[in-house]
C-alpha cells in the first residue's frame, strides 16, 4: 500500500470515529439541552484561558528540555529552541495522523542538529515509556483516593469492557499468539544472521543499535535528578490547566484538585483513542463532570472549551515552529559526533 493513501486512510479513520463519537454524545440532547450548550460556552469567562495556555507554552517547553536531557549520554547537545520546535511540528503533525508527529520531530531535530535519527527514535520510545508510567500511576492514585467518585465510572468503562474482551479467549487462541510472536523475532533473528554482509542487513543493525542506545540513554543519565524534576513540573503543569479552567465557567468553580485529577487522568486516554482527542476527550470530561454534580450539558461544554484552547495552542505553536525552525538555522549545522 503507497505510504501516501495509508496516511489518508488513518487520517479518515480516526477522525471518523471522533465524529462518531461527538454525534453518539450529541444525539441524546434535547433541543433544550443543546441550547444550554450554546449558552454555557456563550457565556464563559474566556480571559481565564490565558494563562492555562500560558502554562500549556510551559508545559511543552519543559517537555522539550527533559527530551534533550536524554541526547547526553549519547554525546548530543542541540539548541534548546530546535528541541522545542521538533516537539511543537511534532504535535501538529499528530492532530492529522495519531503517533504520526513522534517519528515525525525526530525526523525535524535529525535534519536541523545532524542527529542521527535511530538514536533519536530511541529517545522517544524511552520518553514515551515514562509518559505512559506517569499515566498509569496518576490513574491508580486518582481511583484510589476517590473509588467512591470514580470507581463505578472505571468498572462500567474500563474494567468491564476488558475483561468481556479478553475472558472469553480461548487458551488455544493464546497459545497462538505466543507461539506467532516467537516465530516472529526467531524469523528475524534468522535474517539478521542470514543477509548480516550485505547492505541491507548492515543497515538495519545499525537502525536497531541506534534505537537500542537510544532507549538505554535513560539508564544512563548524569542528571537524574533533573529528569525527574521536570518529569513532574510537566505533569504538574498539565493539572494546573485543568484546574484554573475551572474558573472559566460558573457551574465548575467549586470543582477541586480530585476533579482535576479525574479529568487530566482519564482525559489523556481520550487524547489518545482519536485524532487530537476529537470526541473522545470531550465524552469522557463529560462523564467525569457528571460524578461531580456537573450536568451532562455543562460538561460536554466544558470538555469542548477545554479542548479548543488545547488545540488551538498546539496549531499555533506548530505552525509557527514551521516557520521558525528554517529561519534559526539559516546556516547549516555540522553533523554531531557522539
Amino acid at each position: 500500500m503507497p505510504k501516501t493513501l495509508k496516511t489518508i486512510i488513518q487520517f479518515a479513520v480516526f477522525l471518523g470515529l471522533g465524529i462518531l463519537i461527538i454525534w453518539w454524545t450529541v444525539r441524546g440532547f434535547t433541543p433544550q439541552q443543546i441550547s444550554e450548550i450554546k449558552s454555557a460556552m456563550r457565556h464563559g469567562n474566556y480571559w481565564l484561558l490565558i494563562p492555562t495556555m500560558i502554562l500549556g507554552i510551559g508545559s511543552h517547553w519543559v517537555r522539550a528540555i527533559r527530551w534533550r536531557l536524554l541526547f547526553s549520554p549519547l554525546g548530543y547537545e542541540p539548541k534548546k529552541l530546535n528541541t522545542f520546535f521538533a516537539v511543537m511540528i511534532g504535535y501538529l503533525l499528530n492532530l492529522a495522523v495519531p503517533r504520526l508527529g513522534e517519528v515525525a520531530r525526530c525526523g525535524v531535530l535529525s535534519r536541523y542538529e545532524k542527529i542521527p535519527v535511530d538514536r533519536l527514535v530511541g529517545t522517544m520510545i524511552a520518553e514515551r515509556a515514562i509518559d505512559l508510567l506517569c499515566l498509569i500511576l496518576l490513574l491508580t492514585v486518582t481511583v484510589l483516593i476517590q473509588v467512591d467518585v470514580v470507581g463505578a465510572f472505571v468498572s462500567q468503562y474500563i474494567w468491564t469492557p476488558l475483561s468481556a474482551k479478553f475472558t472469553g479467549v480461548p487458551l488455544m487462541t493464546w497459545g497462538i499468539v505466543v507461539a506467532g510472536g516467537l516465530l516472529f523475532v526467531m524469523l528475524v533473528a534468522w535474517l539478521l544472521r542470514r543477509f548480516k554482509s550485505t547492505k541491507a542487513g548492515i543497515s538495519f543493525r545499525n537502525l536497531l543499535r541506534g534505537i537500542v542506545e537510544g532507549i538505554l540513554s535513560v539508564g544512563k543519565l548524569r542528571d537524574k535528578g533533573w529528569f525527574l524534576f521536570y518529569t513532574l513540573l510537566m505533569w504538574a503543569l498539565y493539572f494546573s490547566q485543568v484546574y484554573i479552567a475551572f474558573w472559566c465557567m460558573d457551574e465548575t468553580v467549586g470543582l477541586g484538585a480530585k476533579a482535576a485529577m479525574s479529568i487530566l487522568a482519564f482525559g489523556s486516554i481520550g487524547m489518545i483513542a482519536t485524532q487530537g482527542g476529537i470526541g473522545a476527550y470531550q465524552y469522557i470530561v463529560q462523564q467525569i463532570l457528571v460524578l461531580y454534580g456537573i450536568s451532562a450539558t455543562i460538561g460536554f461544554a466544558f470538555g469542548w472549551i477545554i479542548w479548543l484552547a488545547q488545540t488551538a495552542l498546539m496549531l499555533v505553536l506548530g505552525f509557527g515552529s514551521l516557520a521558525a525552525i528554517p529561519l534559526l538555522n539559516k546556516k547549516p549545522a555540522e553533523p554531531q559526533q557522539p
